[in-house]
């Protein structure tokens, strides 16, 4: 059993860090995101292939997201705060697997080591991935990117993590 499907909420930083790996990789990728496609830099742009949920604000498309998917990754310089506490706090609720990747302890490719061992471990076929947005957090979402990128196969690394 392997990675099947990215989904996020498309907001910027790790939401988009990962949404635009799997683009970029030609990796199947999605999510739910809040009426009318908002971010905090406005209205979601249309490559990324997110859909709005009818009504929903952050939380509500949040927890959809948990819903839709095998098991969250969440990047967090240190604790999860915000958002992403509360992402983490609704798997819990939820019963879903969560992995917290401190990114202020892990190079993009350890992080991608480390959560490719969870995915095999935990037989996750669809990853929800949260955490900081750009805003919040600078850089964020390059990391992600990058983190995805050697994980899918599309970074420095020629033979995807996904594929062994």
């Amino acid at each position: 059993m392997t990675l099947q499907r990215i989904i996020s909420g498309g907001q910027t930083g790790a939401d988009r860090g990962a949404l635009d790996a799997a683009l970029e990789a030609g990796f199947p990728c999605g999510g739910w995101c809040p009426d009318g496609r908002k971010a905090e830099d406005g209205p979601i742009d249309p490559r990324y292939p997110v859909e709005a949920l009818p009504g929903a604000g952050y939380r509500k498309r949040t927890i959809r997201n948990i819903q839709d998917s095998d098991g969250t990754v969440i990047f967090s310089p240190g604790e999860p705060v915000g958002g992403s506490a509360l992402t983490f706090a609704q798997c819990e609720r939820l019963g879903k697997p969560c992995l917290v990747i401190d990114t202020s302890q892990y190079t993009p490719t350890r992080a991608a080591e480390v959560l490719e061992g969870t995915l095999q471990q935990r037989h996750i076929q669809v990853l929800n991935v949260a955490g900081s947005s750009e805003g919040r957090n600078p850089g964020i979402q390059t990391y992600v990117r990058e983190t995805f990128g050697v994980l899918l196969g599309s970074g420095r690394r020629k033979e995807s993590l996904v594929d062994r």
